[in-house]
Order: C-alpha cells, then sequence, then structure tokens
C-alpha cells in the first residue's frame, strides 16, 4: 500500500482521478507516458491504474505507460458524446462509468470536470498526496537528476568561460569582436544544452544593478568589474527531470561589498549543507542561514536575504520540499537545492545554487562545478 492508496482508504473513495498531459508532473510522474494531450487517469486502491488515450496513441502507451490503458471508445466516450452535447459533462459520465462511486480529485483538477463529477458520483479533493510521494526520489530519479545537472554544468562552464576570455573596453566586455551579451552567452548555453538533449527556459544573466533583483533575466551587454548571476534550470526530455545551479562571478576588480557578500553566501552554503539531513525541517535550515546573515549584518527586510534556501528538484523545478517559512521535514531521497542569496539595489548581488541529496546520515551535493567570484 503506497500513499496513495491509503489517501483512498482515508477518504473513503473509490477511485483517484486526475486529467493532463505529461506536462502536469503528477501526471508523468503516475503514468510514465509522455503525451501533448491531456489524457485521465484513474486508479482504485491497490491498482496500478488505468489511462485513457486516443486511438492514436494506444500502441505506445502500452509500450511506455506503468499502467493499464484503455481508449475512449473502450471507455464509452464516443457513444455518450451521440446524446450528451457538453463534452464535460460527457467526460465525467466516462468516468462515472467506469468507477461506480465517490472519487479523490487532486487540489488542481479542473473545475468544470470536477463539477459534474460530484454531481454524477461525488468528489473529495486530497490535499497534494502525489507531489508528496514525488518529493522521496528512487535512485532511478536521483541518476536522471544527476544525468540532467552534467549537463547544467558543461553549460555553466561554457558561459563563465567565455566571460573569462572576453576583454574590457571602457568596462564594457567583448569577446571575438563582438559584445559580450546576456542574450549571446544564453542562446549559446541553450544551444548547447539542445544537443545535450536538455531544454532550457528562462535562464537568468544578468549583470550589475540588474543582480539585485533575484529573477532578472539579464539583458544586453554585460560589464567588467561588476557581479554576473547565471542561473540555469534546465529538464531533460528523455526523462523530464530538472536539475538547477546559479554561479555568481565578476571578470575583473569586485568591489569590497561584493567581495564581503559573496563570502557569506558561500560560508551560509556551506553551513546549511551541514545542518541538512533526515528529520530537520527545511524552517530550521532556513532560520539557520537567516541567522548567520543577522550575524554578518545582514537584514531580510526589503534588501539582503529576501527569499527561502531551497525547494525540491524533479519533475518540476520547484516541488516539495520547501526550506523556508513553513518549511517541513526533511527525509531520505528528498532532493533540493541549496541557494543563499544576498540582493541589495545599490551594490547588486550574489547567489550561490548548488543541488543535493538528503542520505540517511546527512546531505550530499550534487553539484560538482567550483565556486569562485573572480575569473
Amino acid at each position: 500500500m503506497d500513499a496513495l492508496d491509503r489517501a483512498l482508504q482515508k477518504s473513503g473513495a473509490v477511485a483517484y482521478v486526475m486529467t493532463g498531459s505529461s506536462e502536469y508532473a503528477d501526471m508523468r510522474y503516475l503514468t510514465r507516458f509522455t503525451t501533448t494531450d491531456p489524457i485521465i487517469y484513474v486508479r482504485s486502491a491497490g491498482e496500478r491504474g488505468w489511462i485513457i488515450v486516443s486511438q492514436m496513441e494506444y500502441a505506445r502507451a502500452q509500450q511506455e505507460a506503468i499502467t493499464r490503458v484503455m481508449t475512449r471508445a473502450d471507455a464509452g466516450l464516443f457513444r455518450i458524446l451521440e446524446e450528451e452535447k457538453d463534452r464535460w459533462r460527457a467526460l465525467a459520465r466516462m468516468v462515472a462509468n467506469l468507477v461506480e462511486g465517490a472519487i479523490l480529485i487532486p487540489p488542481d483538477f479542473p473545475y468544470a470536470l470536477g463539477r459534474h463529477l460530484d454531481a454524477l458520483t461525488g468528489v473529495m479533493t486530497d490535499t497534494g498526496t502525489v507531489s508528496l510521494m514525488r518529493a522521496k526520489k528512487s535512485r532511478k530519479e536521483v541518476i536522471a537528476i544527476e544525468k540532467v545537472q552534467r549537463s547544467a554544468e558543461r553549460a555553466m562552464l561554457h558561459a563563465i568561460d567565455s566571460i573569462r576570455r572576453s576583454k574590457s573596453r571602457n568596462g564594457m566586455l567583448w569577446l571575438g569582436g563582438k559584445p559580450l551579451t546576456s542574450e549571446r552567452i544564453r542562446s549559446e548555453m541553450h544551444a548547447l544544452l539542445i544537443h545535450e538533449g536538455c531544454i532550457a527556459r528562462d535562464t537568468i544573466l544578468s549583470c550589475g544593478k540588474d543582480t539585485a533583483m533575484p529573477h532578472n533575466k539579464g539583458t544586453g551587454q554585460l560589464f567588467e568589474d561588476e557581479p554576473i548571476v547565471i542561473d540555469i534550470f534546465p529538464r531533460s526530455e528523455q526523462t523530464g527531470y530538472h536539475s538547477d545551479m546559479t554561479r555568481t562571478v565578476v571578470k575583473g576588480n569586485p568591489s569590497q561589498e561584493i567581495k564581503e557578500m559573496f563570502d557569506a553566501v558561500k560560508t551560509a552554503q556551506d553551513l546549511a549543507a551541514s545542518i541538512i539531513k533526515p528529520g530537520i525541517s527545511g524552517e530550521v535550515v532556513h532560520q539557520a542561514v537567516v541567522d548567520f546573515f543577522a550575524s554578518r549584518g545582514y537584514g531580510t527586510k526589503g534588501e539582503g536575504y529576501i527569499h527561502s534556501l531551497g525547494h525540491g528538484v524533479g519533475l518540476e523545478v520547484h516541488e516539495l520540499p520547501s526550506l523556508g517559512p513553513g518549511g517541513d521535514r526533511l527525509i531520505r531521497g528528498n532532493v533540493v537545492t541549496n541557494e543563499p542569496g544576498l540582493y541589495y539595489e545599490k551594490v547588486g548581488g550574489i547567489r550561490l545554487e548548488n543541488i543535493g541529496l538528503v542520505t540517511q546520515t546527512g546531505f550530499r551535493t550534487i553539484t560538482k562545478f567550483p565556486c569562485e567570484l573572480v575569473i
């Protein structure tokens, strides 16, 4: 009996139902089937579940999915559509005919389908059982994350090497006779990752005062003596798993404030890595970093340390568990980021991010890429 079986037993529902494409992480996790079109998943307690797919996807689903497979025609949808013109209600009738009892649905279930199912069978809303299941990674999942992390590191190496090889002209960085810009490095990183079988979106490559905004993507010319934050979180096309890493570098001579911030952030990251272990809450680890920064004179109101320490990484780049206020206890098998940062509008920002595995005895950092400020 897994956590989903226990949730069904506790709720009294006869089946768990969800819908979505494989972009919906819970669907990909429970089925291991990749599809761009929404499908329906139905599982009763003690079973491995069904997916209901179009006829054109049936043969492929039989090969790839870890569930049983049924076509929409076999599930009775086309017969129902002959008399029911509301497609959401037709889908609800199809599901109701299969389960014949109250249904448990995830909290992000489509409202229209849920409303019709509630009228037909009765519906109860789960609190997020599958997200909690996903938070504990199997060895196979850890290997998938490690593989995409190695690709992320090769892309990061390309970015930092480009900055290292650049030359300054009037404080602006140039490489190969062309201006070195955020857009140029970002596109080169993405192209490299495509060859690695990965997809990257919204990669952050910000410079100077833009680095004071943690999620400023960055645009335009890169500058000498200024912090450059590079944050990349690619996903493997084959497995769907992500990695996540950040480095901050300076080409030239950083200000004393930036040097001190970098030292504080690196020390905070090492502190967190030494604390993370099974049984400790993400909130406690986060607060330890807050307290450390306070001891160095860095605050948390408006500027300074203004985000949580980390988050889970898997089929989503941000998933459970949280290492921040309200974060739950960590367990063996969690893969989480460790990403302290400091941000000041008049100075700039520093962020360093590794990912790692919560092991039986502590925290094993998966990220192998070095941390150095001046390049």
